[in-house]
């Protein structure tokens, strides 16, 4: 199995380098990641400047492809140019951070996977979500791991999109399972401080908060929040496939 491995912190990230270490367990991998952090750039692309790219030793035993360009970027180009051939898998993380509820929308390590998706490949995004302390990430590789090859004994089709979201968690201690969850739909509470810089100009810092109801306690927050690691099929067609007949027989008769 030949297996693209991309981010969005940055090729030098240590998620990067511990789920390249576990994944060399079911494949070959090959590492093409942003030379920069990218992280909530969406899905954006580069169209006006050049991708320029860089060998970059990524452990011991790998040199990878850096490239100054976006998450979505290194997924087009390593497909398209760089790599030896067409990957069975493409997995992007392990994301510094989770990316649960409508995160998704904005993470760049979601946006990989999805291009991948869009490119007719199964794609998996991992992340892990961050506390006070230092992660354990050969802890969170292994999980990971399992968690990826769960998957592809289930079988990921080409044009799939899985999340997946790794609890915080000590070193040996272990989730109490695994759910497969939905996405939470709930927003942020946008709140933003203004504040003086030194000079008395104007700046406002973004202070925004999710607050999770009870009525979403089947979602990947919640899930995440209570201890599991979470796995949620995404899509991206975005056609409100429920309201086409009805604008039809609207506005088309």
């Amino acid at each position: 199995m030949l297996i693209l491995l991309t981010n969005d912190d940055g090729i030098r990230a240590p998620g990067i380098a511990a789920a390249l270490k576990v994944l060399r367990e079911i494949g070959e991998v090959v590492v093409i990641a942003p030379e920069t952090v990218q992280s909530a750039t969406g899905h954006g692309v580069t169209l006006t400047t050049p991708l320029m790219t860089q060998p970059v030793q990524v452990d011991d035993q790998t040199v990878g492809t850096a490239v100054e360009g976006r998450p979505a970027d290194c997924v087009k180009l390593a497909i398209n140019q760089l790599m030896p051939r067409r990957p069975d898998l493409v997995v992007s993380g392990i994301n510094s951070g989770a990316n649960t509820g409508i995160n998704v929308i904005y993470s760049g390590t979601v946006a990989a996977a999805i291009e991948a998706a869009f490119l007719g490949l199964p794609s998996i995004a991992l992340s892990l979500l961050m506390d006070k302390d230092l992660p354990d990430w050969d802890h969170a590789a292994k999980l990971s791991l399992d968690s990826v090859k769960k998957l592809l004994a289930h079988g990921v089709k080409p044009g799939e999109v899985m999340s997946v979201n790794i609890p915080s968690l000590r070193s040996g201690e272990l989730p109490k399972g695994t759910r497969v969850v939905r996405q939470c739909c709930k927003s942020w509470s946008d709140e933003y401080e203004k504040r003086l810089d030194p000079r008395g100009r104007v700046y406002f810092w973004n202070s925004s908060e999710f607050r999770l109801q009870t009525d979403e306690n089947d979602t990947d927050v919640a899930a995440l929040r209570d201890g599991y690691v979470t796995i949620t099929p995404l899509q991206f067609d975005l056609t409100r496939h429920d309201r086409l007949s009805s604008l039809k027989a609207s506005i088309e008769s």
